[in-house]
């Protein structure tokens, strides 16, 4: 019987793929909780089976004491000493108490534990099992169909597929054969819990690296993976080894390879494209099959990308209901602002329209400076005592800075406008296009590279060199603000002085600008130092109410 035991449980670890030394464990625990509930009561029993011969064992721990009390938890020193010649009083020993009649009851109470063990060690060998292949595709056949999930058969085990994780245009058919992605597994009281997914863009990386050795191996490497599952993906790949496609490596032999994946998708189009260090290859691959004339990137604003596209390529290049850029912004992590080649120029044409508002009102500030570096100038100085002289000297050095602070930023702005602009000729042609006064389309222009080409140029190395038009706005008004408050200083130390200056009532920009202001500057300078002469103070104090209305024109003009 004993022979017959082991054979048994040797028996049940080959039915069941268990460990033998689990199944034994799970036989000694239910032993010692038959004991417990037919002989023991609270003792510290514990149960041993001999994988020799297959006998049995209870022990039970006692303590060694010089005077036994209670025979069922203590032994006296001397009984202790021949079971373990070490024992010592207030130690423990192990007892073997094999009951004699441990039989029908303490055996129908082990089986039931025994069976429960082995569901439960059956169970984490299967969570074990497939804990492993979490991230992999499984194969299962489709065993129950209900509204909110799919249940699938994996052989051993049995599986989910929620509704959110299932391609809303498949359906799905019991005995139908379905590969899926293994999306988590948990544990449960009933079992491991196995969630599917047909939806997981990592779905679509392990087709590929099944359908394509050259991404198994390592030759081809998978950048990033942009999925709108059941419509669109996008895979950007790259080559790890000199003379290998990727693309072409993926897409196989006249598309078979990549066929096989659309198939098992269930027609879902995948667009392979190449990887690029460059960011700016990279969003205008990103953006297939569209053709991309120019890329810009602007990474302080949160990593925007702003892409200049023929006209004829826009719907192209966004795509049904925006698709094709929205997969191209996952692909690459950048926010995408698509533009038509008409579009982008005309922007060009306003940004440079700014640039010289910019200049034309640097070129008025520098007017008015020059006007009262000017009348300072050509002021006697025998006139004025050492105070007077002093607050002179101090405003001259204030208009000074400024006008260098002026000319600066006239620079500045005239440069920009040069880059944007290239030659003057080239913008009126522009302007003529887009406002429909030439003969050409601005079509014509994309396909012939003209004038929109300028225009692309033109707002790559300027209008767009990574400046909005709300940081635009905020630099023109900074720029104003700036020379406002030097103007405001240089007039309160001539004012100190008791000096004033006079300017035309309208300040003209160009050839006109030059002509008045020699004029008024000629007048004012002979008036006052014909007054001068005779009553200083009171054509100082003449000169000042003079100037007073006409630089009032001249602050609300500007």
């Amino acid at each position: 019987m004993k022979n017959d035991f082991m054979m048994a449980i040797n028996q049940v670890c080959h039915e069941r793929q268990l460990a033998i030394d689990i199944v034994l464990e799970a036989v000694e625990v239910a032993l010692a909780s038959a004991f417990k509930r037919n002989f023991g009561g609270n003792q510290s029993i514990t149960a041993q089976i001999d994988t020799k011969s297959g006998e049995a064992l209870i022990f039970i721990e006692k303590a060694v004491v010089e005077q036994v009390e209670n025979d069922k938890k203590e032994i006296s020193l001397k009984d202790a000493k021949a079971i373990n010649p070490d024992s010592v009083v207030g130690g423990l020993v192990s007892v073997e108490s094999t009951p004699k009649n441990f039989g029908r009851i303490a055996a129908q109470t082990a089986k039931q534990v025994i069976l429960q063990r082995i569901r439960e060690a059956e169970r984490d060998a299967l969570y074990s099992a497939y804990a492993e292949r979490e991230g992999e595709i499984v194969s299962g056949t489709v065993h129950k169909v209900d509204p909110h999930q799919v249940t699938l058969s994996l052989g051993k085990a049995e599986a989910i597929l929620p509704r959110s994780e299932q391609i809303a245009s498949e359906t799905y058919k019991e005995g139908q054969r379905l590969r899926s992605y293994v999306a988590s597994v948990s544990k449960t009281s009933r079992g491991p819990q196995i969630v599917l997914s047909r939806t997981h863009r990592d779905m679509l990386r392990r087709l590929l690296e099944v359908e394509v050795p050259e991404i198994y191996n390592g030759t081809v490497e998978i950048k990033s993976i942009a999925r709108e599952a059941g419509h669109r993906s996008k895979v950007a790949v790259a080559a790890l080894q000199e003379g290998v496609d990727p693309v072409g490596s993926c897409v196989g032999m006249r598309g078979t390879r990549i066929q096989n994946i659309v198939n098992e998708l269930n027609g879902e189009k995948i667009d392979v494209v190449q990887w690029n260090p460059d960011l700016s290859f990279f969003i205008a691959n990103s953006l297939s099959p569209a053709k991309v004339m120019n890329v810009m990137l602007h990474d302080e604003q949160g990593k925007t990308a702003v892409v200049v596209v023929p006209d004829k390529q826009l719907s192209l290049a966004i795509g049904k209901e925006g698709q094709n850029a929205r997969l191209a912004a996952k692909l690459t992590g950048w926010r995408i602002d698509i533009k038509s080649a008409s579009e982008a120029a005309e922007e060009a044409l306003q940004k440079v329209r700014l640039n010289e508002a910019i200049r034309n009102r640097m070129s008025e500030k520098t007017h008015i400076f020059n006007l009262t570096a000017s009348i300072l100038a050509e002021k006697n100085p025998v006139e004025f005592s050492d105070g007077e002289l002093n607050l002179l000297s101090e405003a001259i050095e204030v208009v000074n800075y400024a006008e260098m602070s002026i000319e600066r930023e006239r620079r500045a702005a005239l440069e920009a406008a040069k880059k944007a602009a290239r030659s003057r000729d080239i913008l009126a042609e522009a302007e003529a296009i887009l406002s429909g006064k030439s003969p050409l389309s601005p079509a014509e222009v994309v396909e012939g590279e003209g004038v929109v080409e300028m225009a692309e140029g033109a707002e790559a190395d300027v209008l767009l060199d990574e400046v909005d038009e709300a940081e635009e706005d905020q630099l023109v008004g900074v720029m104003a603000q700036d020379v406002d408050d030097i103007l405001a200083e240089a007039e309160a130390m001539l004012s100190e002085a008791e000096i004033e200056f006079e300017t035309d009532e309208e300040i003209e920009p160009e050839e006109t600008l030059e002509a008045e202001s020699a004029e008024v500057e000629a007048e004012l300078v002979s008036e006052v130092e014909a007054e001068a002469e005779t009553q200083p103070e009171q054509a100082l104090a003449e000169a000042e109410a003079e100037a007073e209305p006409e630089k009032q024109a001249t602050s609300e003009e500007i």
